[in-house]
């Protein structure tokens, strides 16, 4: 019998997750292992097949996650990258945008660019912006460039000529003459990448996507490969950050497509999730091992970002927030990245200040707890201490861990410097992780001028069940939900996701000027791009068209569905009020119909219609467990309280008094004295909050 499974790796934790044709979910959760990630996967879905009575042979397909690209960016852990460009524009990486991540801090240092400055090349050649030849390409220039590049050992070049989205003849003619040049270096053109308008964020995707482009494809030969040792021969399809799967050999094409896959997994388990309850609006909280990730579900829908950033404290988007990271302008779902999560060192700043993350343990050494020769305290350690996680093993009794080792961490780096009691000095590490990630969550709802307290807070991820409560309660959110297999929910999520690929292309008119069988000519051709990329004929893929659109003489743009098949049936007016709405909504204000509005680009999300994902989820029965009672600390209004510790199955349909411990296989979850939890028909723990009006 053929069978399916998904993986999803972490900083800590490698997650695997089947679900059967009756909707029942299977979970394995075992410790990730660096620097070979695919030995961890192997393990996890042998272990499965040994527990299901599975046979590796009959594996057809995995679905994957990983953060094998945003780690070779935030560690610069690349490929050395060289950069061609049009002559003129070598130092574009350089002068970036004016924008600052931090209002109040005009000495900020900007990130070093990805490329060295030793390697930028420039090249004579010029378009105009209609796409006209104004200096032929000079090839003698970029063989003298290529001579360079393979004595510095390059092992990517990115390619990005001034105007070329609206003329490809110069990059394709480059692109052709450095394979023949360099024939083992990966080669990354930009009207492939992002051929759109806005030089520095069309380099910048091009450049990223060049300098993941080595790691990633070593690391999915090497996955392919080991699975194949273990005796699978399974097909590998990969999460991308705009939130549907396509295969490998598409993501060895265009890397940078990956770089949020593992979280974006997670909003799409949420999304549907969400769906299933009849939630329309929802944030999702998704605090791992290393990081914790906002995004939002509007209308039963995930949300995009216009401009996204990798590679800051917090990786995120837009025009209010960023300039810290690298611009990353492809499709990806609106996440917000902190550097806080269970394994992220908890230390203290020159004036005694208690500082959280983003250097994390990772999965060796780990946490103090985990006796394997880290000493440092994590938040992990924290919630240890404050009795809100198993005082002898974690993840379903499978990693065995010494509370004394994380009380010694937290008394020697917080409780003892500052003259805090253990409890206290937890307790702060606790809350200042929270503090840490509203931003992230304020992130993706705040500075779209949404007020978190319309929405219910969907927590998961291995630690999201232990701070759901208390980042709800500094937002005033009063519902959290923690799904079944929270712990390993992003790989439910892979399960989950539809077949689908997005892809951008530049267009540029006035909405009142639009040459409508232009558009859809562009369209045409997008559509064909994404159903080869899916492996279908156009015909057979299903197709969503958007815009993204703004005021003539603004600097960035929001997207709008088109909510047509075509613009030829498109209702313009509709459109721009559309527009005018968003705009009004984010940013506090719109224009009236006097000020013109402009389309920069359109977009095309493809998916396969054909393809069959589960359509419910449940966890396996379990039997009751017996309660048992803990000490556990929830600040001084509370103090010590003797707490109740349950399983899953220990919550019902009827609404329980806090203070309670629900310990998951994959997880846990704190309900605080001040709350109710229960559980509903699917599973889910469904925590209920007040606040006095």
């Amino acid at each position: 019998m053929q069978w399916r499974v998904a993986s999803d790796i972490g900083g800590t934790f490698t997650d695997i997750a089947h679900i059967d044709e009756s909707g029942v979910l299977s979970t394995i959760k075992v410790p990730s292992s660096p620097p070979n990630y695919g030995q961890g996967v192997v393990a996890g879905v042998s272990q499965l097949a040994q527990e299901k009575g599975f046979q590796m042979a009959d594996l057809s397909a995995m679905a994957h996650g990983c953060t094998v690209a945003t780690n070779a960016i935030l560690e610069k852990k690349g490929a050395r990258t060289a950069l061609i460009t049009t002559q003129g524009f070598r130092d574009v990486l350089e002068l970036r945008r004016i924008r600052v991540p931090r209002l109040y801090e005009p000495l900020f240092v900007k990130p070093t660019p990805l490329v060295p400055r030793d390697l930028r090349f420039e090249v004579e050649e010029r378009l105009d912006a209609k796409g006209a030849i104004v200096t032929p390409l000079n090839e003698d220039d970029l063989r003298r460039a290529a001579a360079e590049i393979k004595s510095s050992e390059a092992e990517a070049v990115a390619v990005c000529f001034l105007h070329s989205y609206t003329n490809p003849e110069h990059e394709r003619r480059a692109g052709q003459l450095l394979k023949e040049l360099l024939p083992d270096v990966f080669i990354t053109l930009s009207v492939d990448t992002l051929p759109q308008i806005r030089e520095y964020e069309r380099t910048s995707t091009t450049v990223v996507n060049a300098y993941v482009g080595p790691p990633v494809r070593r690391y999915l030969n090497g996955m392919e490969h080991d699975l194949k040792d273990a005796g699978a021969d399974a097909r590998i399809s990969v999460m991308q950050s705009s939130g549907g799967t396509v295969e490998a050999a598409a993501v060895r094409e265009k890397p940078a497509q990956i770089v949020e896959c593992g979280p974006a997994a997670g909003v799409v388990a949420a999304m549907r999730l969400a769906n299933m309850l009849g939630i329309e609006n929802a944030i999702t909280f998704d605090m791992g091992g290393t990081t914790a990730k906002g995004s939002m579900i509007e209308n039963g829908g995930v949300i995009f970002a216009e401009d996204y950033e990798v590679g800051d404290g917090m990786s995120t988007k837009g025009a209010i927030a960023g300039g810290g990271g690298y611009a990353l302008r492809l499709p990806v779902i609106d996440i917000s990245e902190v550097g806080a999560g269970g394994g992220s060192y908890v230390w203290l700043d020159k004036a005694g200040a208690i500082k959280v993350g983003p250097e994390s343990a990772g999965a060796s050494p780990g946490p103090a707890c985990y006796d394997a020769g880290g000493t440092r305290p994590t938040v992990t350690d924290a919630n240890v201490v404050l009795g809100y996680l198993n005082q002898t093993a974690l993840a379903g009794g499978s990693v065995p861990i010494s509370s004394e080792m994380s009380r010694r961490a937290i008394c020697d780096t917080v409780a003892t410097p500052t003259g805090l009691d253990p409890f206290r000095a937890a307790y702060g590490v606790h809350q200042v992780a929270n503090a840490t990630m509203v931003r992230a969550v304020k992130a993706v709802t705040t500075y779209r001028g949404r007020d978190p307290r319309d929405f219910a807070l969907i927590a998961f991820g291995g630690n999201g069940g232990v701070h759901g409560v208390g980042l709800a309660r500094s937002l005033e959110i009063g519902k959290v939900i923690v799904p079944p297999a929270a712990g390993v929910f992003s790989a439910v999520g892979l399960l989950l996701a539809d077949r689908s690929v997005a892809v951008n292309g530049a267009f540029s008119a006035q909405v009142e000027a639009l040459n409508r069988e232009n558009a859809d000519i562009e369209y045409d051709r997008l559509k064909k791009e994404a159903a080869r990329l899916l492996g279908l004929d156009v015909a057979a893929a299903r197709c969503a068209l958007d815009v993204e659109m703004r005021y003539v003489g603004q600097a960035f743009e929001l997207t709008i569905p088109l909510e047509a098949p075509s613009m030829a049936k498109a209702d313009l007016a509709g459109l721009r009020g559309r527009f005018d709405k968003e705009h009004e909504q984010r940013f506090g204000h719109s224009f009236g119909l006097e000020e013109p509005v402009e389309i920069v680009s359109i977009k095309v999300t493809a998916s396969d219609p054909d393809y069959r994902r589960p359509e419910t989820i449940r966890l396996p029965g379990s039997e009751r467990k017996a309660e048992a009672l803990r000490d556990v600390w929830f600040g001084d209004e509370h103090g010590l309280c003797k707490t109740p510790i349950v399983s899953r199955s220990g919550l019902d349909e009827t609404p329980r008094n806090g203070p309670l411990i629900v310990e998951d296989y994959e997880g846990t979850t704190i309900v605080p004295p001040d709350a109710k939890a229960l559980r509903d028909k699917i599973g889910n723990i469904v925590i209920e909050l007040e606040y006095a009006k």
